[in-house]
């Protein structure tokens, strides 16, 4: 029983890490915006079908709304509607080590947003570092600076900063409603925006779902979106959100060799050092919290 939390925490790592490749298979040939509203759509009745089962109280009160709609429009819709269509110019690996710059993004506008929040000029420098590595990843070439890439590169960017926000917003408004009932309604409050977002870009409606697609989805939704939080919610209740922040920096390593393996995707070696860039970076920034977990 002594291993069961860190094989949970690798399994969890496995589990999302493989979501990049999934997600890459599918936004080849279903519009990435709508294909993340349904993943929704589809998530958001698994979780809170979970919550009702365990008996956790699902219905919010009104002063709960505003943590829901903030992680509903911020973590949910914009987050992953800027991930998914990022994912259709970028590798899996390339994907996973950009958004593992949330942790840092999220300490940066922490001492923004939350007055109590220190950063101190060392988590300046690391968040300094992960800048650079995701400027490492994104390799761009003076010469042809606006290339498919490039552009995948900074959509993933934009939305690493979606999710630090809504991070940081949902932590201001953060309510007793129990962790797995606060992502379902997230989710339920996500989804319709992203059908919105999904009209709004003139994305054809109607899906094509050759088995790739539809294999994502079966992926995405019973396994990555309800096994993969349930294993996230048991880890958070064992180890806390700090450790649990950890998680990101083995996603770019199943990202990776799931996408070699499946979708014969290569690994420069520039995502290599951009991603070691960045976990320093983390290091630096979460250096007090991560001194206090060696000690224990």
């Amino acid at each position: 029983m002594r291993y069961r939390t860190p094989l949970l925490f690798v399994l969890v790592g496995a589990i999302w890490g493989t979501t990049f490749p999934a997600v890459r298979a599918a936004v080849d040939v279903v519009p990435p915006v709508l294909f993340a509203a349904l993943r929704f759509d589809a998530t958001a009745l698994l979780i809170l079908g979970y919550a009702a089962v365990r008996g956790y109280r699902v219905r919010p009160t009104r002063g709960e709304w505003a943590s829901i709609l903030a992680g509903g429009v911020f973590l949910i819709a914009l987050h992953h509607a800027l991930l998914f269509a990022g994912q259709q110019y970028v590798t899996s690996a390339v994907a996973a080590v950009v958004v593992a710059t949330v942790p840092i993004l999220t300490a940066a506008l922490s001492r923004l947003l939350l007055p109590s929040t220190a950063l101190g000029a060392v988590g300046v420098f690391g968040l300094g570092l992960g800048f650079l590595g995701t400027a490492i990843v994104a390799n761009p070439d003076p010469a042809a600076l606006y290339t498919a890439e490039s552009l995948g590169v900074a959509l993933i960017f934009a939305a690493a900063i979606a999710f630090a926000l809504g991070a940081v917003l949902t932590q201001r408004t953060r309510t007793e409603l129990p962790v797995a009932s606060l992502q379902g309604w997230m989710m339920l409050a996500g989804a319709p925006v992203l059908h919105a977002a999904s009209l709004s870009l003139g994305e054809p409606q109607s899906v094509d779902w050759t088995p790739a697609a539809l294999l994502a989805l079966v992926y995405l939704v019973p396994i990555a979106g309800g096994l993969g939080y349930l294993l996230y919610f048991d880890l958070l209740d064992r180890i806390g959100s700090v450790e649990i922040n950890l998680v990101s920096y083995l996603l770019p390593v199943f990202a990776a060799l799931v996408g070699w393996l499946a979708l014969d995707e290569g690994l420069e070696s520039t995502t290599i050092v951009g991603f070691l860039v960045v976990a320093v970076g983390f290091g630096l920034v979460k250096r007090r919290a991560l001194a206090r977990l060696l000690d224990l």
